[in-house]
């Protein structure tokens, strides 16, 4: 018999599968939209940097070890382990001076400790007047930590509380005497506790944006956006009305000084003089606090005076 013939496979063959191919501009504006993602993320956290670490701009803190602690350092203003974070001395006038019962609480400036300090608050105190000064939290004997504008004014408020509580000294005795930062500080005192008599502002920083504008690790930075250790002075002392003595060394009047209100007493020392410095000190010391350190009334004639060298 004849063998039968197989049936041929009537099954569809399978089309051959096609690669698919990836345009090389897709992948070119991938890559261009990776590294744009990348560059902005790598912006953003220099920004985030700088917002956390800008007080080094304008503040330069110098923390001193706690074996170099002078004998009459005072330690004040606890927080909430009743462990006393700021660290100050008092100078006491001699008994029977000319200002003994009033006191200078001495705000610094940003940069060193409160070591730097012990010329100038010897020639105050040779006035015959009490000095009381400190370091703020970052700085000196004080505790550690990173200083900002809110934690120094915590820190000068602190202070006034140790002079008016612990001390139980009047706030009509009590005169700030600010420099560099301090003089925003002793601004800020003075328009929070109107009792205060007067108040002195040595050689003070007005404008810390402009430095932070000036740093190179700055540039290519929203500088002004960012930016928050201002310690404003202008504008608190254009609506302060408490007494001013306004110190300045240089040629050119401080801003905040032409735009502060009366009364006030501005003098420009553009080269060291114990002298003057002595007795613009007691001529203002004179004028608002009595022997027995009351507040004087404001003079009504003569409200602002400028003395020049």
């Amino acid at each position: 018999m004849p063998r039968p013939t197989p049936k041929p496979n009537k099954r569809p063959q399978q089309p051959s599968a096609q690669v698919e191919v990836v345009s090389p501009l897709w992948l070119l504006k991938a890559l261009g939209v990776t590294i744009i993602v990348a560059l902005l993320c790598g912006y953003l956290t220099f920004c985030l940097l700088f917002y956390q670490g800008q007080w080094q701009l304008v503040l330069h803190p110098v923390h001193t070890a706690a074996t170099q602690a002078p004998s009459n350092l005072i330690h004040f203003g606890p927080d909430e382990s009743a462990i006393p974070q700021r660290a100050g001395v008092w100078l006491p006038a001699a008994p029977g001076a000319r200002y003994a019962n009033a006191t200078i609480l001495f705000l610094p400036g940003g940069d060193g400790s409160l070591a730097d300090l012990a010329p100038t608050l010897h020639t105050l105190q040779s006035l015959g007047i009490n000095v009381f000064a400190f370091d703020y939290r970052g700085y000196g004997f004080s505790a550690e930590g990173r200083p900002n504008q809110l934690k120094m004014t915590q820190d000068a408020e602190a202070a006034w509380q140790y002079l008016t509580t612990s001390r139980a000294i009047p706030p009509q005795q009590i005169i700030p005497y600010g420099t560099g930062i301090g003089a925003s500080l002793a601004a800020h005192l003075a328009a929070t506790h109107p009792g205060i008599p007067g108040i002195i502002l040595d050689c003070p920083h007005t404008d810390l944006l402009d430095v932070a504008l000036r740093d190179p690790r700055a540039r290519l930075l929203p500088v002004r956006t960012l930016f928050r250790e201002h310690f404003p002075l202008a504008q608190p002392l254009a609506t302060l009305h408490t007494p001013k003595l306004l110190i300045s060394t240089a040629p050119d009047l401080n801003k905040a000084f032409a735009t502060a209100s009366d009364p006030k007493l501005t003098v420009e020392l553009p080269t060291p003089n114990q002298a003057l410095y002595t007795q613009t000190l007691t001529r203002f010391l004179d004028q608002y606090l009595s022997p027995g350190s009351e507040l004087h009334p404001v003079p009504s004639a003569a409200p602002s005076t400028k003395i020049s060298r």
